[in-house]
């Protein structure tokens, strides 16, 4: 079963976050340690990551520098910044959230006697 592009589209800019957190990469790496955190199941596509690294750049939760490439082209680099760790951290606490109440809004039953 393949995820939902539509589930993961408000994460991108955590999952992003989640990667340059661990250390800093280019695009292509990003994409590809995305497919790998989600063991294949979904693929960052290229037009979606660039469009998020330019958002979470302008808001300074990511910053960019050019890589001192020896062989083959040189890479432009992210970096996650102070503001962009607490940005993570906050979305973090809010997916636990989230992930908690929507688990009881789909498969949650009402006892008898909790109607309002």
């Amino acid at each position: 079963m393949a995820i939902s592009k539509d589930l993961i589209r408000g994460h991108i800019d955590t999952i992003i976050l989640n990667i340059l957190n661990q250390s800093d990469s280019y695009g292509y790496q990003v994409g590809k340690s995305a497919r790998i955190l989600s063991q294949n199941q979904y693929d960052l596509n290229e037009a979606t990551l660039y469009t998020a690294f330019r958002r979470l750049e302008k808001s300074g939760d990511i910053t960019s520098y050019w890589g001192d490439e020896t062989q083959g082209a040189r890479r432009k680099y992210y970096k996650i910044t102070p503001a962009g760790q607490a940005h993570l951290t906050h979305a973090i606490a809010e997916w636990a959230f989230a992930k908690n109440v929507i688990s009881q809004l789909i498969t949650g039953t009402i006892a008898e006697g909790e109607e309002s």
